[in-house]
């Protein structure tokens, strides 16, 4: 054994069995099978505890290394797409060592990768530079894939995966510019939203929604003071939201901003100038969506879902994002997967970047993602880091998206109208 991993040991062992321990307090608590609560701590123990075990995970821990190095297959705009989010993640387990290609890469992409070859290089390029993973990225991939090859390398064990799929386990979000309806259609996994699925977030929602209006009840009677004392108008502002179905409801907000008699535009930016001072505080720490959960408990909405849009804008949004009328199959949520991941918009194309969130968490929904979605809400709001701050790349506020796909065929008239001119909406 080395020495230095013999005078770590002492320390190792008691860490791991503390670890242990707590796990299994934490389980119980959240309501984790004992089977599986005391596996889980009995591998902390035997880790520390079995020489064989730690050579074990050392090796483990090299291979999840290995995988980690990843080649993309094919140079088009969805590789190029990749490799910008995965540059502008702040923390992801993959690095893309390369791209396989059949031609060279353009100059522009030296900063991004480098060409390792040919595609039918593959299994050469593979042995020299040992990836984990393989994207499959080709825009058009009749007669340009080496299927031998990569069935050959799959049945080895090397991970292949298709470039979407990819892309939303990574980002958390779904490439709509380049997805067909046959990849959402014939998709084997997501779109829980049956009878039962419904069934159990709707009875959180209430129940969760309950207790939080009885234990925030002085709160809100203290927010209501404060607001009146402030400035002129009501306490609380209604504004109609297209809810399922693109129903129209009444969203409840603590007002945060001055009255206008004049029409005003729904982007928070054109009204920054009218934010009260006590507004500025609510929305810092989103005190101001409380009033919310009065309309979950009249079944117009859902602690977690897709954030419900104006209904002036339901439309024209409509009409400009692709895929966005199945945001209205679900009920909108107080917060939702896209504000916790993205924030606030403020032009049509930040709106579109929301609706690759959207979509992400209508096909993965589940009681786990709404739980995480409710823990990252919760830390934002005692964080202060509220609605006025947009977590996402800069983008150019002129440039509208335009409803086209990756590979240049436009999207089939039933999921975009093209026509309409953008409009506004603060969500």
């Amino acid at each position: 054994m080395n020495p230095e991993s013999r005078t770590r040991h002492p320390v190792l062992l008691p860490a791991l069995v503390i670890i242990a321990a707590s796990t299994l307090l934490a389980g119980c608590y959240v309501g984790i099978p004992p089977v599986d609560l005391g596996a889980l701590s009995a591998v902390f123990v035997l880790a520390a505890a079995v020489p064989p075990m730690r050579s074990l995970c050392v090796v483990m821990r090299q291979r999840r290394q290995r995988n980690q190095r990843t080649v993309i297959l094919g140079s088009g705009p969805m590789a190029a797409k990749l490799l910008e989010e995965i540059e502008a993640l702040d923390r992801c387990y993959h690095r893309v060592i390369g791209v396989i290609d059949d031609e060279p890469l353009p100059t522009s992409w030296a900063a991004q990768a480098r060409w390792l070859g040919p595609a039918n290089r593959l299994a050469e390029i593979v042995e020299r530079e040992r990836p984990g993973r393989i994207v499959v990225a080709f825009a058009d991939r009749r007669d340009r894939l080496p299927l031998q090859r990569l069935l050959e390398l799959r049945v080895r064990g090397m991970i292949v995966e298709d470039a979407l799929e990819f892309h939303e386990r990574v980002t958390g979000k779904i490439a709509i510019e380049a997805l067909n309806p046959s990849a959402l259609i014939l998709s084997s996994k997501g779109f829980r939203n049956d009878g039962a699925s419904e069934l159990a977030a709707r009875i959180v929602s209430l129940v969760v929604s309950a207790i939080g209006l009885v234990l925030s009840a002085p709160l809100l009677a203290v927010i209501a003071v404060a607001i009146k004392l402030s400035s002129r108008g009501p306490v609380l502002f209604v504004q109609n939201r297209a809810g399922r179905d693109g129903r129209p409801f009444g969203l409840l907000k603590f007002r945060t901003m001055h009255p206008s008699e004049e029409r005003q535009s729904e982007w928070v930016r054109d009204n920054a100038h009218r934010i009260t001072g006590v507004g500025a505080w609510l929305r810092r720490f989103r005190l101001d969506e409380l009033p919310q959960l009065v309309n979950v408990l009249k079944g117009d909405m859902n602690l977690v879902g897709p954030r419900p849009h104006p209904t002036c804008n339901h439309q024209i949004f409509t009409e400009r994002i692709a895929y966005y009328p199945i945001r209205s199959i679900v009920r909108p949520g107080v917060t939702g997967w896209a504000q916790v991941r993205y924030g606030y918009a403020n032009d049509l194309a930040e709106e579109t970047e929301k609706m690759r969130y959207d979509l992400y968490y209508i096909k993965n929904r589940s009681l786990w993602l709404d739980a995480r979605i409710l823990l990252h809400t919760i830390v934002v709001m005692l964080s202060g880091d509220g609605a006025a701050r947009v977590r996402r790349q800069p983008r150019d506020p002129g440039v509208a998206w335009a409803p086209e796909r990756t590979d240049g065929t436009p999207y089939p008239s039933w999921l975009v109208r093209p026509g309409a001119a953008p409009s506004a909406g603060r969500d």
